[in-house]
């Protein structure tokens, strides 16, 4: 089936999830049958999940139990444990800012209420290496391919449900894609704790990493926040640290001029600039027009390294991204450029939270003249703020 039908029948299929409207199961049948796993996954799943409803929560539930056999899990955990395990399995959620925003605050919770349990962390190395640096998070390899057929997503998980199953272990899910939002099992429901992060909070406008909290508070017991603790990486100095990273989502960014006339606006102020230049691809080159002929140092790499310089600047800059949450959660000042969000819910539950102050710069209307006019205020307003000086 061409590419173009199978984004055509998982677009009518998230119309008809949305609205209500009968026909869903014939429409996911037809998906999957015609091979369009990964439109089913990209364009309905995420398209579901994204939008933090919790009527479309039970949408997606009743989906994917279509597609695992009804298998579901949707948890069973008692509401705290009764013992202290001997160790404690805490899933990624794969992507790098998600693992800021809502796993550390897990980790960091754990860490404290289970003092001399095994804690490791399933995740990709590059997810691992946020916390590298933390005697107390080991690192058990488990990668998600972001592409390919749900067999293939599936598989890493259920190679290691023999793992997640030992006697004194525990698994917490902080809603992850590993476990297709807590639909596929992967332990005994008695050992199994499920963050709800899609429907938790309700209608209220709080933050994931303020619902994280709350839910480690009333789960486990203790207050916990978000952290990072990456290896020591290269150090810019008193600069500010600036991402034009999107997560492979266009809709976040900007169109020209607008990321050169940042940059040149930037360096007419005198800021020192360290910029990631990304992974390579379409971003790199961005990155590489905008910063031509400037008086700028970058960085190209693993993220970890650029974290931790993050950790370290005086302000960072930069769209929706992973970057926001390191900054938000070393208490860095920030300014972000928020676009392309699907729903107000979305665009509530992902902004960036932490100690520092942090100016985010809402996007509606993207045209590149007015945002850039609006995040330059932000950032000079910011300077009479003592964090922001000497930049």
């Amino acid at each position: 089936m061409a590419s173009i039908s199978c984004n055509g029948l998982a677009q009518e299929l998230l119309d008809r999830c949305l609205r209500g409207g009968a026909g869903k199961s014939e429409l996911l049948r037809r998906l999957l049958s015609n091979g369009c796993d990964e439109e089913f996954l990209r364009v309905v799943v995420e398209g579901l999940s994204d939008r933090f409803e919790p009527r479309l929560c039970e949408v997606y539930a009743e989906l994917m139990g279509d597609v695992l056999g009804g298998t579901g899990l949707r948890p069973g955990a008692a509401d705290r444990p009764e013992t202290s395990p001997t160790k404690v399995y805490v899933l990624s959620r794969v992507t790098l800012g998600a693992d800021v925003a809502i796993t550390s605050v897990i980790l960091d919770g754990v860490k404290k209420r289970f003092p001399k349990a095994e804690i490791l962390f399933a995740a990709s190395r590059k997810s691992w290496e946020l916390f590298a640096a933390d005697p107390r998070i080991g690192h058990l390899p488990l990668s998600y391919p972001r592409t390919g057929s749900l067999k293939d997503r599936l598989a890493p998980v259920l190679s290691l449900r023999g793992v997640f199953s030992q006697p004194g272990a525990i698994v917490i899910d902080p809603d992850s894609r590993i476990t297709q939002l807590g639909l596929l099992p992967v332990c005994e429901p008695e050992n199994y704790y499920y963050f709800p992060s899609r429907s938790y909070g309700g209608d209220g406008k709080e933050s994931l990493t303020t619902l994280t909290r709350r839910w480690v508070a009333a789960r486990f017991g203790v207050e916990a926040s978000a952290y990072i603790a990456p290896l020591p990486g290269d150090d810019p100095g008193p600069a500010v640290t600036l991402s034009l990273g999107v997560g492979e989502n266009p809709a976040k960014r900007i169109a020209v001029p607008f990321e050169r006339d940042l940059l040149l606006a930037l360096t007419d102020r005198g800021f020192r600039i360290y910029i990631d230049k990304g992974a390579g691809g379409e971003e790199t080159q961005r990155v590489e027009r905008a910063i031509e002929g400037l008086p700028v140092r970058t960085w190209q790499g693993a993220f970890a390294p650029f974290a931790s310089a993050i950790s370290r600047s005086r302000l960072y800059i930069g769209y929706d991204s992973a970057g926001q949450h390191v900054a938000a959660a070393c208490g860095v000042p920030l300014v972000t450029i928020f676009a392309g969000f699907p729903t107000e819910r979305m665009f509530q539950r992902w902004q960036p939270t932490g100690p520092g102050r942090i100016e985010v710069v809402r996007v509606d209307d993207p045209e590149p003249r007015a945002v850039l006019e609006r995040a330059l205020r932000a950032i000079d307003q910011g300077q009479y703020d003592s964090q922001w000086r000497n930049l």
